[in-house]
């Protein structure tokens, strides 16, 4: 028996790539008639950066500005799949409304893609993939091997081809 995707978990850090792999969610959403869940993760500033911050600012000015740049990134984040649906759907009504929610959480980005994948009993998660070196691996590892490693369900990598850029989005 075939496996079925119904809920595609697209996972981005929305860099110059994000617009190369979501065409790829899009194009199982639409084979596999599925809806896309698109989380984004802020990694939070460690202790230390925190409280170098809240040495020029007080705590709750630095709770406003971090809150105002979840909202920013939120909406550029649904800025930018409107932009490349609007781009690869045309006037496909159906196409549009393939992304059922936008997500952008606080934490670690592999733990936060993998709770996100947990919580929604995703199918399938699709996230990008670019060029690292041997040594930058083998000291920090890397979020997409952390969640190809950890994930309960299939993770499809999408290699980001190096440089790639599309202005506009």
């Amino acid at each position: 028996m075939l496996p079925e995707i119904n809920k595609i978990l697209y996972a981005t850090g929305m860099g110059p790539g994000a617009p190369y792999v979501f065409r790829y969610a899009l194009a199982m959403a639409k084979q596999h008639d599925a809806q896309i869940i698109a989380i984004s993760a802020l990694e939070p500033l460690s202790t230390f950066a925190q409280s170098l911050v809240e040495l020029h600012i007080s705590h709750e000015q630095s709770e406003e500005i971090h809150s105002k740049a979840q909202t920013q990134t939120r909406e550029l984040l649904r800025e930018r799949i409107a932009r490349l649906c609007e781009k690869e759907c045309g006037t496909d009504q159906q196409c549009k409304h393939l992304v059922s929610e936008i997500w952008i959480e606080e934490g670690q980005p592999a733990q936060t893609i993998l709770a996100t994948a947990k919580k929604y009993a995703v199918d399938l998660i699709i996230m990008g993939s670019h060029r690292h070196t041997v040594i930058g691996d083998a000291m920090l590892g890397t979020t997409t091997h952390k969640v190809l490693h950890s994930a309960a369900q299939p993770v499809m990598v999408v290699r980001i081809p190096e440089g790639f850029h599309e202005e506009g989005l």
